[in-house]
């Protein structure tokens, strides 16, 4: 089967031919796909053969991202040597030409937020079946022609490549390009979908509400990095947009989407989420991706914490549904109480703190020591210093916590690494989440 006729094959299955209106209907493929993939697993991966041969599924130890590095070459089917794909992913990472491939296999490089290096491979296969999706759940409703998409991301691939045919042209942007040339050919390349980091969008904003971009996608995507309530609200307004959709994707798959009615839904057609409770809504999702089989994605623990709609979507498919993508869960921060213990403070929870805080526009919030938080302004004065301080310490006292001690920096932006509003650098042997 060609290429072209793969993609078209999974965008007729994603867009028509699969609407999973009940849940009976979701885990009936989950299981018919999951059988399939445990069989090909004990004939071609030597890591899951010997696991599978005296464990069931659900006893199959977690994965991450040490153990599919510590046994990538076992883990894979396709013989990816680790060091070679490694050598490759990184020339291209220095070169800034990922037109290069191991063979037929596309590799590359993924730090993720996590700051621990990651490879992945993926088959022309898997590629296009990837192509067909991720086109199904972006194109607009009743117009599936003429659409131009642009792309900023830290890294270019041919799997992101491969998304240019017929019905869409595609343009990939260097977010370590100088950002001044990058809104000038965004500006002449008039995308009618446009698909970046926050951060970036944070300013493409500004470049709309300067003038220098007239025109205005017809969808707009955040990718890569947590998108804040904060952030949506300025990106959407000045892109004349009635809501910034996401799409979760990351080394290890293809993970959720944003409905047209706004809704976050887990792709659980190609994956299984389990979900990690970690209290009021919350979980940590591990992930079996059911169509990779280059490099299998098998009870892979991801530490994103993310957080459970209750309601059912108007939209009316029958895919789990989560209301925000809230971060790292190494990034919870942990403050301490009078009585010794310390209690967890969810990335989410601080930055909404964050929202009644006014005189600013980015904003980094790092906790550097047990009671101490770096927080970065880009407008540090005495209002916007007592307005902080004042919301953190409300936080505080409504958890029960001691009032940290707050540092202020001067906000600087790195486009050529992921932001994290909200991040712990500090490791307590003390402290218990």
């Amino acid at each position: 089967m060609t290429s072209t006729l793969r993609i078209l094959g999974e965008f007729t299955a994603v867009r028509w031919l699969r609407p999973l209106r009940s849940r009976a209907a979701v885990e009936r493929r989950q299981r018919r796909l999951l059988a399939a993939h445990l069989r090909f697993l004990r004939r071609r991966s030597p890591y899951f053969a010997e696991l599978l041969a005296i464990r069931t599924f659900a006893e199959l130890p977690l994965m991450d991202k040490r153990v599919m590095m510590d046994r990538f070459d076992e883990i894979n089917t396709v013989g990816v040597h680790r060091d070679e794909a490694l050598a490759l992913a990184i020339a291209n990472e220095k070169s800034r030409d990922f037109d290069e491939d191991l063979g037929a296999n596309s590799v590359g490089m993924s730090s993720g937020t996590s700051g621990h290096r990651g490879l992945f491979v993926v088959s022309p296969a898997e590629r296009d079946g990837w192509v067909g999706t991720v086109l199904a759940r972006t194109l607009p409703r009743g117009a599936l022609f003429g659409h131009r998409i642009a792309l900023f991301l830290r890294a270019d691939n041919s799997l992101y490549e491969s998304v240019g045919s017929r019905a869409v042209s595609f343009s990939y942007f260097d977010v370590h390009a100088d950002m001044a040339a990058n809104i000038d050919r965004l500006r002449e390349y008039r995308p009618t979908i446009l698909v970046a980091p926050p951060s970036v969008l944070r300013l493409i904003a500004k470049a709309a509400d300067d003038g220098r971009l007239p025109d205005r996608p017809d969808k707009v995507y955040a990718v890569a990095e947590v998108l804040e309530l904060s952030d949506a609200a300025r990106i959407a307004a000045s892109l004349d947009q009635r809501v910034i959709h996401q799409l979760y994707q990351c080394t290890e798959g293809f993970l959720a989407h944003t409905c047209e009615r706004g809704t976050i839904h887990l792709n659980e057609d190609n994956v299984i989420i389990e979900r990690e409770d970690l209290g009021d809504g919350r979980f940590t999702p591990i992930v079996t991706d059911l169509r990779r089989r280059a490099q299998p994605i098998v009870r892979y623990r991801l530490g994103d914490v993310l957080r459970a709609r209750e309601d059912p979507c108007p939209c009316g498919s029958a895919l789990g549904a989560i209301e925000r993508i809230e971060g790292r869960e190494g990034d919870t921060l942990s403050l301490p109480t009078a009585d010794g213990r310390r209690v967890p403070v969810f990335a989410d929870v601080i930055t909404r703190a964050l929202l009644y805080a006014d005189g600013f526009d980015e904003y980094r919030i790092v906790q550097t020591a047990a009671r101490r938080l770096q927080i970065s302004l880009d407008v540090l004065d005495d209002r916007t210093r007592n307005a902080v301080t004042d919301e953190v310490h409300a936080l505080a006292d409504r958890l029960g916590c001691e009032r940290p001690e707050i540092v202020f920096t001067e906000y600087r932006h790195d486009g050529g690494v992921k932001l994290r509003r909200v991040e712990r650098t500090w490791r307590g042997s003390d402290e218990e989440l």
